[in-house]
This record gives C-alpha cells, sequence and structure tokens, in this order.
C-alpha cells in the first residue's frame, strides 16, 4: 500500500477494547473489530458449549492469540491445545475453528490485509475503522 492511501487518522490513536463495541455473532461467540489500512485485529470471546464453525479463508492466513482460558483450536482436522499466551498460525485455505475448553476463553485474530466482510461489519457499527 502505498503511503497516499494510509489514512493519517490512525496514526497517534490510542485505541481501547474496552471502547470498542461488543456484538453476539452467535450465541456463545462474542466479537470486537478494529481495523487499519493493513490489518484487521478480531477479539472473540468465546463460551463453553458455543457451536463450532469450521469454515476456511483462502486469501489470507491467520495469526490466533489466546489471551484468557484453555481452548482446542482446530486446522485441517488436527486439534491444537491452547493457553493464555498460546500463537498459532492457520494458513490460508485451511478449514479451521475454536473450541473452549472447561470455561470461557478469549481469542485474537489478526488479518492482514484487512478482511473485507470484517471491514463491512465496522462500517455498520461506526466503531474505529478506515473510511
Amino acid at each position: 500500500m502505498t503511503e497516499q492511501a494510509r489514512n493519517p487518522l490512525l496514526y497517534g490513536l490510542v485505541v481501547n477494547w474496552d471502547d470498542i463495541p461488543e456484538t453476539t455473532v452467535r450465541p456463545g461467540v462474542h466479537r470486537r473489530l478494529y481495523s487499519t489500512d493493513e490489518v484487521t485485529v478480531a477479539w472473540h470471546r468465546l463460551e463453553a458449549g458455543m457451536t463450532c464453525n469450521p469454515h476456511s479463508h483462502a486469501d489470507f492466513d491467520q495469526l490466533v492469540l489466546i489471551t484468557e482460558g484453555t481452548c482446542d483450536y482446530h486446522v485441517a482436522g488436527v486439534a491444537h491445545r491452547m493457553s493464555a499466551g498460546s500463537l498459532l498460525l492457520v494458513p490460508a485455505g485451511a478449514e479451521h475453528h475454536i473450541e473452549p475448553v472447561g470455561g470461557p476463553c478469549i481469542n485474537i485474530d489478526i488479518f492482514a490485509p484487512p478482511r473485507a466482510d470484517f471491514l463491512a461489519e465496522l462500517r455498520a457499527q461506526e466503531a474505529p475503522a478506515i473510511s
């Protein structure tokens, strides 16, 4: 991306997760989104027993960070036990989903380039995002 295409209003702007609206994606799955010109960050609060949603995205990798709790993160049929501080890179095209274990967990997903579907969701919420 060229410097001219970047949104200068995003630089030096401090945003706190608590100031970003939380939406319920489906029962047991709650999301907060933040995006810049080059990356989308998705915060998820996930409850044990939630309905899992296996999916894939062909256009980009997904970096997963668990900040609270424990989960099994399934990638291409393989379960990876993760706890607070764990990172996992999900390759583009790989089917994946998360399953909290023994209680709720918080996971942060990082996408570069930004996800178009999440950008549309942000614009609808009027949350901090690129314009």
